[in-house]
């Protein structure tokens, strides 16, 4: 533990672990996956709970969903002490991290997580802004926090939703639809940047980690300096869907709940012949399918729109994205 995180601990009253690395974003573009691949390593631990946010205090709904109502339980680690209790489990010799991808968007997690652990290696996938923001929107929409179906119309009713105007009644964060927040990559970037050195920040693509998986976390594993030849299963998680039927949906989330007399004998038979992982499977075929092909229209708009962002990441990365995205063929 370096003397900086000692300070900390000893200030705060708290012993632990603190994480030696962070996943800290973007959404949608594989984060979950990573920390799922690296938690099966064996030289690396990782938190059972994925995003955690302890750190991004500006973006975690329970300190102010729970403000003033003791019966509410926070959703996430209230103190240090147990954010630092998600890694008792660690061995010593263990790399220990965590994945929280609005890490990235928060305008305070880079500072505070350098506070914790100033050795800390951070890691940030970045993706192509437009089908960034259609994937983002279409999570949204199945998480029913957004209750605007079309992202033309989504992006459009940002400047009034900043003012706090037309909230969906379940959003308990506002800056969970402002999308275009979630692309200005290259100022989160530099958030880390000051105060982290260069050689403890990796930055992958995300076309890079969708088109050879094994070689980016290999790449991943060697920046985390353990064993980079422990074979690693790729995996996608959290596909882009969208919600099959809203009536279908309430019926199997209701007999999952187990609300309705009639679905308490059921599911013990269902639970009596399947096993949770197959439950979960079909449970969501029953409920998602694959989204529709992008509106592409909308998806040339959004390019343009955010054309000067990804040239402005190009030169900080030092890496032609506007070729490998296709910006450079916007016309």
């Amino acid at each position: 533990m370096s003397a900086s995180t000692e300070t900390l601990t000893e200030t705060l009253g708290v012993q632990g672990r603190v994480p030696d690395f962070f996943i800290v974003g973007q959404p949608k573009s594989g984060t979950t996956a990573l920390y799922r691949m690296l938690g099966s390593h064996p030289q690396i631990y990782v938190s059972d709970m994925k995003e955690p946010l302890f750190f991004a205090r500006d973006l975690r709904p329970d300190l102010h969903t729970s403000e003033g109502d003791p019966d509410k339980r926070p959703l996430f680690p209230a103190t240090f002490a147990e954010y630092l209790s998600l890694f008792t489990a660690a061995r010593a010799e263990q790399r220990v991290g965590e994945a929280s991808s609005s890490y990235l968007r928060s305008s305070v997690a880079a500072g505070a997580i350098a506070e914790a652990q100033p050795a800390a290696r951070i890691i940030a996938i970045i993706r192509e802004p437009a089908s960034l923001l259609r994937s983002l929107h279409l999570q949204r929409l199945q998480e029913h926090i957004e209750t605007e179906p079309d992202l033309a119309r989504a992006l459009a009713l940002e400047d009034k939703r900043r003012q706090g105007r037309g909230l969906p009644a379940r959003l308990e964060q506002p800056q969970m639809l402002l999308y275009s927040e979630f692309v200005r990559t290259v100022e989160q970037l530099r958030r880390y940047h000051a105060v982290f050195a260069a050689e403890q920040i990796k930055v992958l693509i995300y076309d890079d980690f969708r088109n050879d998986n094994r070689q980016a976390v290999r790449d991943v594993l060697r920046f985390l300096e353990v064993d980079d030849a422990f074979p690693v299963t790729a995996l996608e998680a959290n596909p882009t869907v969208t919600v099959r039927s809203r009536r279908v949906e309430r019926v199997v989330r209701r007999m999952h709940a187990r609300r309705g007399a009639m679905w308490t004998p059921v599911n013990a038979v269902v639970k009596t012949v399947t096993s949770r992982p197959l439950r979960k499977k079909i449970r969501d075929r029953l409920i998602y399918r694959e989204a529709r092909p992008p509106d592409e229209r909308l998806m040339m708009e959004l390019r343009r729109r955010f054309a000067p962002e990804v040239v402005a990441l190009s030169e900080y990365l030092g890496r032609d994205l506007s070729a490998l995205w296709g910006y450079d063929r916007l016309g």
